[in-house]
């Protein structure tokens, strides 16, 4: 029948998956490590903090908390 394989081909495909399965595992551990994972959002709200939407929340979140904080010495 031409519909079948030997099993050299079962085998060569077999083989194929597995590393494309090792591949995929080695990729997945090295995105989830945690280092990693750190490091990445670190370089992302650093980049997010250079842009002008940034700088604004940056200095909105700064205005606040010095309006907290006089409002809190202001009470005593």
């Amino acid at each position: 029948m031409a519909g079948e394989r030997s099993a050299d081909e079962i085998q060569r495909d077999i083989e194929q998956s597995r590393v494309a399965l090792a591949q995929t595992v080695d990729e997945l551990a090295y995105r989830t490590n945690p280092k990693r994972v750190v490091e990445n959002t670190k370089a992302s709200l650093k980049a997010r903090a250079q842009t002008p939407e940034g700088k604004i929340v940056i200095y909105a979140g700064g205005g606040l908390v010095v309006l907290l904080i006089l409002r809190k010495i202001r009470k005593r």
